[in-house]
């Protein structure tokens, strides 16, 4: 799932598999919501205002290009190297053969030079102009924006449980909020929310948290909560009457973003900054943003709130928003000058010095105390109750809460808990599992003759197809998606109606006793095969294969049809058995822990 290794399980479905699922036993809420959107247009490069950007070729597929909405998709036609040019011309966009058009649209892969800064992409791009300006728009599906949101925006402190809360709380803001953006759903600085396209080293802890979030969203008494999040509060978060008066007047209190101590925050010591700035710097910044005319020279918070946090400024004769004085100064001077609203000032001769704690506007998750709280071992749910009193996390489609049931050696999640009658099915699918792996000395302090479950599995069983295929942005003929320790499962009525949960549940139940035994070395198609040859036996390993190991990888990690997928995953079953039926699962095992050694892999090729 974007971007990362993963293992499914296929099924013939006799038939699409539908998002019926059982509805005993729902808890309904008191409003029906609107279907969520499955993807999010994110504006790129914002902040550049880029005048020209080249297109060209990437390896890896082919770019399509179209010139209008309507119009037919044809390959981009580069010329050997050469990369295709746009640019914006007042309003219109012109490409490399001089043809104008209002909207460029690119799918496929292709690469983006502008500003010097190179960027591959594989999601739909519009190009369109304003003013001589080139306005990118990208189509990514939700979760994806969440994940690479969830990477930009986290630090080096935060732990599993942390990261699953600033997931939900950076799905809320993006679905739950009107953003004021014309060309696209959200841009891609702080504005909205931050997202740097080249990706990030905690790329793989933000996909696991996103992973095991997905749709999730906070819901206060049946309705949806709009979520802020800030890098350090000082102490105390701050209300959203307190940072955007204007905004939010007394007809829209929330009461899940009320101010509250925050004692997390500080327990390693309050955050405090100071700064000192010129009254010609300032004067500069704020006529800039176009708050004050130049000719102040008196500067001092003229009200506070709750919080103790400025929410009015008076400069001069004029009063304006401290929030609005933040971004000004942040926007022209830089924004490690003034942190956050929360300060006293002090004229010193032409200059002011300011003195503050905290970081950010303050309002709703606090990244600082949540990564405190998860250090701690508080989980999600705790923290996002620290921040957002009387709110939970919910499906974003129906704002049913997730409920879990414990079994022997794995958890069911649902929406629906009439599924816990399925239990006895699963533990019977887990039970299968183990055996066909084999059961012997275990792993213990060597590599024994079997493998054993470690700790508990997760199986989350979505309420549709549709909600599973947003989650997982597996193909169309994926019936479970499986990561790590994690089980994502279409509806479990939909595939006991058709006999086919407990060999789907028992296949990925493989995945998750193989792939835990696993290191680095061993290649794709020998943990596929593996499973593949302990599966189901519709998916028997019997059948010579033509494919060559290479080919198998490839079919496996990248294949664009049903069709191609099967074939790989019954090939690398086919090799699997072999090498089991000529070493003994014994030997396999051992190699699945340390790696093929090359004389196997001489002996099947």
């Amino acid at each position: 799932m974007r971007g990362f290794p993963q293992v499914f399980l296929m099924i013939a479905l006799a038939g699409a598999v539908t998002g019926t699922a059982a509805g005993a036993g729902v808890d309904r809420i008191a409003a029906s919501p609107a279907h969520p959107p499955a993807t999010l247009r994110v504006g790129l490069w914002t902040l550049w205002h880029d005048w020209q950007v080249s297109i060209s070729r990437s390896p890896e597929s082919e770019a399509r290009v179209r010139l209008c909405a309507e119009c037919a998709a044809t390959p981009v036609a580069f010329r050997d190297t050469q990369a295709m040019q746009v640019h914006a011309d007042g309003d219109r966009v012109s490409v490399a053969d001089k043809s104008e058009a209002e909207s460029v649209f690119l799918d496929g892969a292709f690469t983006l030079t502008a500003h010097g800064e190179k960027l591959t992409l594989h999601n739909p791009l519009r190009i369109t102009a304003r003013g001589g300006e080139l306005v990118m728009a990208v189509t990514l599906p939700v979760e994806t924006y969440v994940e690479r949101v969830v990477a930009s925006e986290s630090g080096p402190a935060d732990s599993v449980e942390s990261l699953k809360a600033l997931a939900i709380v950076v799905r809320s803001f993006a679905l739950h909020h009107q953003h004021g953006h014309t060309d696209y759903d959200l841009c891609d600085s702080t504005h909205c929310q931050l997202l740097h396209w080249g990706g990030s080293g905690r790329q793989s802890a933000a996909h696991a948290a996103t992973l095991a979030t997905a749709g999730e969203t906070l819901w206060f008494h049946g309705q949806r909560a709009q979520a802020w999040f800030h890098q350090n509060c000082g102490g105390r978060t701050a209300s959203p009457e307190e940072v955007w008066p204007a905004r939010t007047p007394a007809s829209k209190t929330m009461p899940w973003l009320t101010s509250r101590a925050d004692p997390w925050c500080t327990a390693g010591g309050a955050r405090e900054w100071s700064a000192d700035l010129s009254l010609a710097d300032l004067a500069a910044a704020l006529a800039g943003a176009g708050l004050v005319r130049p000719g102040w020279e008196t500067l001092s918070v003229a009200r506070r709130g709750e919080s103790g946090r400025a929410v009015m400024l008076k400069v001069g004769s004029n009063e304006i928003p401290a929030e609005d004085f933040r971004l000004a100064v942040g926007r022209s001077l830089g924004w490690n000058r003034i942190l956050s609203t929360w300060f006293e000032v002090a004229p010193q001769g032409d200059r002011f010095v300011f003195h503050g704690r905290g970081s950010g506007h303050g309002v709703g998750l606090c990244q600082a105390g949540a990564a405190a709280m998860g250090a701690a071992g508080r989980d999600a749910t705790q923290i996002l109750a620290q921040y957002f009193p009387g709110a939970e996390a919910a499906d974003e489609a129906t704002g049913r809460a997730w409920q879990a049931f414990k079994a022997q050696g794995f958890e069911l999640e649902t929406l629906d808990r009439a599924d816990a009658a399925y239990l006895p099915q699963l533990t019977q699918a887990l039970g299968d599992a183990v055996s066909r792996a084999g059961i012997g000395s275990g792993i213990g302090s060597g590599i024994g003759f079997g493998i054993q479950p470690g700790r508990a599995i997760t199986v989350r069983t979505f309420r549709s197809t549709g909600a599973f295929r947003d989650a997982t942005l597996a193909p169309g003929w994926v019936a479970a998606f499986t990561e790590g320790d994690w089980i994502a499962i279409q509806p479990l009525a939909t595939l006991a109606s058709r006999r086919l949960m407990v060999p789907t549940v028992r296949h990925e139940f493989l995945h998750v006793l193989v792939e835990g035994q696993a290191s680095p070395a061993t290649p794709l198609w020998l943990r596929e095969g593996l499973v593949e040859a302990w599966g189901d036996d519709a998916h028997g390993a019997g059948t010579k294969t033509a494919l060559k190991l290479e080919e198998i990888d490839r079919g496996l990690g990248h294949a664009t049809t049903e069709a191609e997928s099967q074939a790989a995953h019954r090939a690398a079953g086919w090799y699997a058995q072999r090498l089991l039926d000529r070493y003994g699962r014994g030997q396999v095992l051992q190699w699945l822990h340390t790696g093929l050694p090359a004389s196997a892999m001489a002996g099947l090729r």
